[in-house]
């Protein structure tokens, strides 16, 4: 983020919002119009200071809020109006965000890189063919990896085109559900057995990730072809003060009812797995074991 334009802060000093932090310049002398590397004392109690803060603030939350609900559209492979993508893209914080991300309008084939929505509800996106095309669908999906029939080729098209995305789509990490599944499955025990120091070592890596922690669980709820799925992994009784482990994961309806792994949709396999795989992953590792 830029310069939001220099304001007054008493005698002598102008500051402005750059990059997100508040800087201060000299008005006079010799460093006029140079930017000072710290506040001078005199400046730090001034309001307008305090005014930008609160600015700065507002904005790292705004930045934050527009990320969770673009990572929510992308999880759930929810439809997004075009004409809201057009609305917010001048605001540089859902801009950052949207950009780039792989959008899929009416025909699957139509899939390609988000580079620009323009006011009048058409979308421009880059394809696999590397052509810039327009789209103007009523909707688009931001759709969940997993979902991509092009997956491979489009990480390696982003590769050469320098894509960087804000919220991770196609560099997320993906798991296939097996088609080979006993009938009567209901739970993954791959993940099981990740031995922690303590319980709330591991509830406070599961909070890190993203993940709500609900009595002894680590949950992820997922949206998958219109039924929601939560995806569950047992973490340890919620006051317990010794070391704790990972236990199974399992997934449940919106009715609470268990789900026979046969049951549990592309999207909500692949982000159960994932969940389960990252909580795994900050086990405690004893001497002389393969990690």
């Amino acid at each position: 983020m830029g310069s939001l334009g220099w304001l007054s802060a008493g005698d002598g000093y102008e500051v402005a919002l750059v990059e997100g932090r508040v800087a201060a310049r000299a008005t006079a002398g010799r460093a006029a119009g140079r930017q000072l590397k710290s506040l001078p004392k005199q400046v730090r109690e001034h309001p307008e200071v305090e005014r930008l803060r609160r600015f700065a603030e507002w904005l790292d939350r705004h930045a934050a809020e527009c990320l969770a609900q673009v990572d929510t559209w992308m999880v759930s492979s929810l439809p997004v109006p075009t004409g809201l993508l057009a609305r917010v893209w001048p605001d540089e914080a859902w801009q950052s965000v949207l950009r780039d991300l792989v959008v899929v309008g009416d025909d699957p084939d139509d899939a390609g890189f988000l580079r620009d929505a323009t006011g009048s509800g058409e979308l421009r996106v880059v394809n696999l063919d590397g052509e810039t095309v327009r789209l103007s669908p009523e909707t688009v999906t931001l759709a969940h990896p997993v979902l991509l029939p092009d997956l491979k080729e489009l990480r390696e098209f982003a590769a050469e085109l320098g894509v960087v995305q804000r919220v991770e789509q196609i560099h997320r990490a993906t798991w296939i559900k097996p088609d080979d599944l006993a009938e009567n499955s209901a739970e993954v025990t791959e993940f099981a057995g990740g031995k922690f120091g303590s319980r709330f070592g591991l509830a406070a890596r599961a909070s890190s990730l993203g993940y709500r922690v609900s009595g002894g669980y680590a949950t992820c709820t997922v949206r998958d072809a219109g039924r929601t799925a939560e995806a569950s992994v047992w973490i340890g009784e919620p006051y317990w003060d010794g070391d704790s482990e990972t236990g199974n994961l399992t997934w449940h309806d919106q009715a609470g009812r268990l789900l026979p792994l046969r049951e549990v949709g592309p999207v909500a396999w692949s982000e159960g797995m994932r969940m389960a795989a990252a909580l795994y992953a900050g086990r405690t590792i004893e001497e002389g074991k393969d990690a």
